[in-house]
């Protein structure tokens, strides 16, 4: 069983790319078949903020937490940023370009997170640092890899037999314009999740509750996204879910993506960090890539393949420099350990000392009459 134990982590990791390649997948296809996007969004967070509330009701912790006007703010402010914006113009950028581009813009989170966190503080900079430096070149190709695909296609390698009116996509690869601003609307959304990862900093401190946190984020983010919804598109009609493909796309993203991969998230982040989660990112884009070629007849092109593969590098260049971060804090953390535990040692040899010297050389003798 140490095999299993060790391997789990590995296996769920996997299982969960798979998924959120599935969800990827079925997400576009509903979409190209008329699932307004806003819409969606207000659906999919509903349908999550109704699996997460009542486990976390039911499993709520003793030492409640008390939501005050701060922690309110902060929450509303990250689900703001991090579901509400991100999610809605995500889909935008997935509908206009493709899912592959979506799963490799993706990447880009770690990058954009180290260069925020930089700026707010959150992140030490040391120039003359190697995981530094190496933090700063891996930023610089993954937005370059970005760049890359963005604005370059070149030639077709996958369904490169197939006009345009055989995809499922009606109106995106025809034009350039509406390619670009597909992959402006996904680089994006990587912002508005690399913010919203900065933000955890303070929502945590001052709710530290993770999955009543998660229930109120979903819960906010539906009145969000509905409330925005109402103004863009206030026909009716297009609220309507017409298709049992946009229903099952609907409940697997709800419930699946965004409902069991939180705690899949969270056990493995528990077990082996976040580093290790952050590894297999670039696994998503490989599976995207490949159903969406098969299932939506999406076109690869020669700068998308470019471009994620430069992401896909200088992902794991950041990652290294945050891997040797953490290295490096373990073992200031286990040299102050050590440190307090020599001082507490010498406390205790000077307190016998002192002890010692203050007993007499010889024992009082006793007064008999």
């Amino acid at each position: 069983m140490g095999w299993l134990e060790f391997y789990k982590p590995l296996m769920v990791m996997v299982v969960l790319q798979f998924t959120y390649g599935a969800v990827s997948i079925s997400t576009r296809a509903s979409l190209l078949e008329g699932m307004n996007p806003r819409i969606f969004v207000v659906y999919r967070q509903a349908i999550a903020a109704l699996v997460i509330a009542p486990i976390a009701y039911f499993s709520r912790s003793k030492t409640k937490c008390s939501i005050g006007w701060k922690s309110f703010s902060l929450i509303f402010i990250a689900a703001l940023i991090g579901i509400t914006t991100s999610q809605m113009i995500f889909l935008e950028g997935l509908y206009l370009a493709s899912s592959s581009a979506g799963s490799a813009m993706f990447n880009l989170v770690p990058a954009i997170t180290f260069v925020a966190a930089a700026i707010v503080g959150y992140e030490p900079i040391n120039i003359r640092s190697l995981r530094t430096i190496a933090k700063i070149l891996g930023t610089v190709v993954c937005v370059t890899g970005a760049a890359t695909m963005a604005l370059i296609k070149g030639q077709k390698l996958l369904n490169a037999q197939l006009p345009s009116s055989h995809s499922l996509l009606l109106n995106s690869t025809g034009s350039d314009n509406i390619w670009l601003l597909g992959c402006l609307c996904l680089f994006g959304s990587s912002c508005c999740w690399s913010f919203w990862l900065i933000i955890q900093v303070p929502v945590t401190r001052n709710y530290p509750d993770h999955l009543s946190l998660s229930a109120w984020m979903c819960f906010i983010a539906t009145i969000q996204s509905a409330v925005v919804t109402m103004f863009t598109d206030p026909d009716l009609e297009a609220w309507k879910v017409t298709s049992y493909l946009q229903l099952g796309s609907l409940l697997y993203a709800g419930i699946v993506g965004s409902g069991i991969s939180i705690f899949a998230q969270s056990w493995i982040i528990q077990k082996r960090g976040p580093v290790f989660s952050a590894m297999f990112n670039p696994l998503n884009t490989v599976i995207v890539t490949f159903f969406a070629s098969i299932f939506l007849q999406e076109q690869i092109y020669v700068g998308s393949v470019i471009g994620a593969a430069a992401i896909v590098i200088g992902l794991y260049v950041v990652l290294w420099g945050k891997a040797k971060d953490l290295e490096e804090l373990k073992e200031e953390q286990q040299k102050k350990a050590m440190i307090s535990k020599n001082n507490q040692i010498k406390v205790v040899q000077v307190l016998v000392d002192k002890s010692s010297i203050e007993e007499p050389l010889l024992p009082k003798e006793s007064n008999t009459f």
